[in-house]
């Protein structure tokens, strides 16, 4: 018999809404997850299965292509997807990327912990019970036989628990750092566990009173069995120093900033990891910053640095104002630093290339060997929070690189130019433009604009992207037409009995496993997005027996 489920509401080319029709599911999925939960799932093996994994890392892979080759979701099943179960988070602002096996979907979950899920129905195997925000994908790891789990907590540092259990095994900081922030997902390999390292002063500057600022980011190398420090790279090598004062007596500082936002990605056959920097946040200025690293993994000596913005200086103190503050550099710079993951892609003609999205809009290829640009494409305005944000997603096979671009603006923050948010489709040899998307915003408030600032994900032949004004969407990889679409701003019947609604998609964006498609709904942090905190679990709904 076949299963019956709502279709969803799909949104055309011009961005109109079409409404769908709600089928007798929808009144199965009320009463299913209006039953009290421990009726639900009272008979939940506590014990998941670790066999098969959908991901190694953020990225899908270790060279970061966000590409699903375990999927069987299609152009011509897209429009099947249906609403399987949804879990409620405890954050409004969600910001960790699910982990999947062949029966689990691990999580984290902002203030409460990291959560093993059932994937069948969303009910709960154990809770690592966590008070801090894990901000990180969930990644998978061995000491020995045991299985592991490891996340970040973004202001504690690295976290590796027993994947079966849900119990501690090592938590690791940098001690380099007086004032890391752990933003980036870690990359693990091997025996080792390489943890990108932003610098909490960005924020911290906005007090006018706070001496800005000494630190920088990096990247560390631990022990996979120990938590034990190898290496930390700091990104720039200088000690800050004294460069002024205000107020007389509060002093000032640099160089400083350069931090590592993203993911690193990975070289097998070098050996090498791939990162980029972010800007500085005082002067002097640095040749780092705004820059891809190329750096050994075994030693954390840099290989090459290539720069692609010189001389810009910004802290979140420059929002205020109108730049006026004492603690924003000037000159300002316009905070166009690298904050996506760099991807290690082989063109169809069997070259390699380092791609690298930057929030200026400019998406950029370079020979991993030496760093030398072989070309860069400028798709959008850029900006503070605008231009390429999250990550790209790559078809190696259609040789296309899928560019999402935010193009926000921040009031208050310059932002010049005119802003041509959307998706976009490059060819990876040559960066030419094969297509694009775009439509108008579905309302003219400050958190509802249109823009992609999510990472995006591929796989078959579409490419899946949510919108910062609620759309989670499905194009064919090769054309960019749009297949299917899910509205997320509504409440959610979730299957743990909590209130849920959907908001604004942002952050590490959807991932895919098998016939399902997995988001968080809802991103309240920057620009007064739409809060929400759905897990939406989607499944290609099974044809007639």
């Amino acid at each position: 018999m076949r299963r019956r489920s709502m279709k969803i509401s799909t949104v055309g080319a011009t961005g109109r809404i079409f409404p769908g029709t709600v089928s007798r599911y929808l009144a199965l999925a009320t009463w299913f997850c209006a039953l009290p939960v421990s009726a639900i799932c009272e008979k939940v093996d506590p014990v998941p299965n670790l066999e098969s994994s959908y991901a190694v890392g953020w990225g899908i892979d270790h060279r970061n292509t966000r590409y699903q080759p375990k999927s069987t979701i299609d152009s011509n099943n897209a429009e099947k997807l249906t609403l399987k179960w949804v879990y409620g988070l405890a954050s409004t602002t969600p910001r960790s990327y699910p982990l999947v096996t062949e029966d689990t979907i691990f999580v984290g979950d902002g203030g409460r912990g990291l959560v093993a899920l059932e994937r069948a129905t969303g009910c709960e195997r154990w809770v690592y019970e966590h008070e801090g925000p894990i901000s990180s994908a969930i990644l998978q790891g061995k000491i020995g036989e045991r299985r592991i789990l490891i996340f970040n907590d973004r202001t504690k540092g690295v976290f590796a628990i027993d994947a079966i259990k849900g119990e501690l095994i090592w938590h690791a900081a940098v001690d380099d750092e007086p004032l890391p922030w752990y933003s980036g997902t870690p990359l693990v390999t091997g025996d080792a566990v390489y943890v990108p390292v932003a610098s909490m002063e960005v924020g911290l500057a906005m007090n006018p009173l706070y001496g800005c600022c000494t630190t920088s980011g990096g990247m560390a190398a631990f022990d996979i069995s120990t938590g034990e420090k190898r290496w930390y790279l700091p990104t720039i090598e200088a000690e800050a120093q004294v460069t002024g004062s205000h107020f007389w007596f509060v002093q000032e500082y640099g160089p400083s900033g350069a931090p590592v936002w993203g993911a690193p990605s990975y070289d097998s056959k070098r050996n090498w990891l791939f990162f980029g920097t972010g800007q500085n946040y005082t002067h002097p200025t640095t040749e780092t910053s705004d820059a891809i690293f190329a750096v050994d993994a075994g030693t954390g000596k840099v290989v090459w640095v290539r720069q692609y913005t010189a001389n810009d200086a910004y802290t979140a103190a420059c929002n205020i104002k109108a730049l006026n503050h004492p603690n924003c550099a000037d000159p300002t710079g316009p905070d166009v630093d690298f904050g996506a993951p760099t991807m290690l892609l082989r063109t169809k003609s069997g070259r390699e290339l380092l791609l690298a999205g930057q929030k200026s809009a400019d998406a950029h290829a370079m020979d991993p060997d030496t760093g030398e640009r072989v070309w860069t494409e400028k798709l959008g305005r850029g900006g503070i929070i605008g231009g390429v944000h999250w990550g790209l997603a790559a078809n190696e096979t259609l040789g296309l690189v899928f560019v999402p671009i935010s193009d926000k603006k921040i009031t208050g923050f310059p932002s010049p130019g005119e802003p041509k948010p959307g998706l976009y489709a490059l060819d990876i040899e040559t960066g030419a433009r094969r297509w694009e998307y775009t439509r108008a915003s579905r309302c003219d408030a400050q958190e509802c604009v249109f823009g992609f600032s999510a990472a995006t994900i591929a796989t078959n032949d579409i490419v899946v992207a949510g919108s910062m004004d609620g759309f989670l969407e499905i194009f064919r990889a090769s054309t960019g037409e749009l297949l299917w679409s899910h509205d997320s701003w509504r409440e959610y019947a979730a299957v743990n009995d909590i209130a849920t609604s959907g908001g604004a998609f942002d952050a590490h964006g959807p991932m895919i496993a098998d016939d399902l498609l997995l988001v968080t709904s809802g991103y309240g942090y920057v620009g007064r997005q739409r809060g929400g905190n759905a897990l939406l679990v989607f499944q290609v709904e099974a044809d007639d027996e």
